[in-house]
């Protein structure tokens, strides 16, 4: 009797949450909404995945679609935590986003480990369709081997021989600036130093004179957000570019751009999956952005509206929601809209497409707000994708 009151103790505790087959298809946001990345991708990442359902028409195979979303705060504990709660739990069959790569590559396993599919835009690691890979995992807009080879390629090849790397002192930082050094030596070029700077560093001054006093023609800045914002801000304090120096801001996206302003962001050179002033399918797709947030997109959350609608269309293709399905189905159709218009999703999980060398425009070339790249080159999926064979994911093996 002992034993059976035990039993039914337990089971009101830990109930079996059974998922009816009309239960809605639950996909999550999960990302940074309130620190240095909360301009990145933030609670608009969760507009413009409410924006591909609405366009999918907002059920698949008989079921509705909910958006939920939640802050990670940066904290890997929190995002495996409320990740594991919305597998377990809310039956959340994708997550999206992930902005930070630490948390990416944590929720990114364990998704793995649940049978469930993660879609990351926010992060730039090149590990996760590297060394890290899983059969459920995919990468969408960007990640540091694009930016290292996108921007270093052109630069070299133009006689910017030298580079200082400031990095931010986590993965992200880490395996950009390992990347950017691969591809600079492989084109001719030589990092001469490199620094590593904490996450939300309230000070660049002893690492931007490094940089200064190394005399390199290019100083590449490997950090993104908040960080990337204040080491311009104080680039410029310091006249690094009026002395002759190139600044390359490698994890760059439009509303850093929007913070700086571009008396002081003017000049700046990198690499980008996506502008909204490209053509007249990113025009129309950011003007309704625009009118739901009141700022333009970058790339992070145009690529979330993408990879969202991409992960429906599949499902609907698959005629299921189970993940290995949907995944395999994920791989075999091809990605054609605003942010891709010739996309194809390789094994290890990485969305291959074409992207762009740009410049920050000086204020005098803007028309006005947003009017802020110019497109110097266009990038082939080719260049700014990982060989196959020098790719760490086993996926890709033959």
């Amino acid at each position: 009797m002992k034993k059976l009151l035990m039993t039914l103790a337990l089971a009101a505790a830990f109930p079996v949450v059974v998922q009816a087959a009309d239960d809605p298809l639950r996909i999550g946001v999960l990302n940074d909404q309130s620190g240095l990345y909360s301009d990145f991708g933030g609670i608009t990442s969760v507009t413009a995945a409410q924006m591909a359902v609405d366009d999918f028409g907002g059920e698949v195979l008989g079921r509705k679609i909910e958006v939920l979303s939640a802050d990670h705060q940066n904290k890997t504990d929190v995002a495996t935590s409320t990740a594991r709660k919305w597998f377990d739990l809310d039956h959340v069959e994708m997550v999206a986003d992930l902005t930070n790569s630490a948390v990416a590559l944590a929720v990114q396993g364990l998704a793995a480990e649940k049978g469930k599919i993660t879609i990351a835009s926010g992060p730039f690691s090149a590990a996760l369709t590297g060394k890290a890979c899983t059969p459920t995992g995919f990468h969408w807009a960007f990640d540091t081997y694009a930016s290292a080879v996108g921007t270093a390629t052109g630069l070299v090849q133009e006689g910017e021989k030298t580079w200082f790397i400031l990095a931010a002192d986590y993965a992200y930082g880490k395996q950009l600036a390992a990347d950017l050094t691969h591809i600079v030596e492989r084109n001719g070029g030589e990092v001469v130093g490199d620094v590593y700077h904490p996450v939300a560093a309230p000070d660049f001054a002893s690492f931007l004179l490094q940089a200064q006093s190394s005399h390199a023609q290019a100083v590449a800045l490997a950090n993104a957000g908040a960080d990337t914002i204040n080491s311009i801000k104080q680039a410029a304090e310091f006249g690094i570019t009026q002395g002759g120096q190139k600044l390359v801001a490698l994890g760059i996206v439009i509303s850093d751009v929007h913070a700086l302003g571009l008396d002081k962001a003017q000049g700046l050179v990198a690499t980008t999956p996506f502008y909204w002033d490209r053509n007249d399918a990113s025009r129309e797709f950011s003007k309704r952005f625009e009118q739901k947030t009141g700022r333009m997109p970058g790339m992070v959350q145009a690529a979330v509206y993408s990879s969202t609608l991409h992960y429906l269309k599949a499902v609907k293709a698959a005629g299921t929601a189970d993940s290995k399905v949907v995944a395999q189905k994920m791989r075999e159709l091809p990605v054609h809209d605003f942010f891709a218009q010739d996309g194809v999703v390789r094994p290890d999980g990485w969305m291959a497409h074409e992207m762009f060398l740009i410049q920050v425009k000086s204020p005098e070339e803007s028309k006005g707000p947003w009017d802020y790249y110019k497109i110097l080159r266009t990038l082939p999926a080719s260049l700014v994708s990982v060989p196959a064979s020098e790719s760490e994911c086993p996926l890709m093996k033959p």
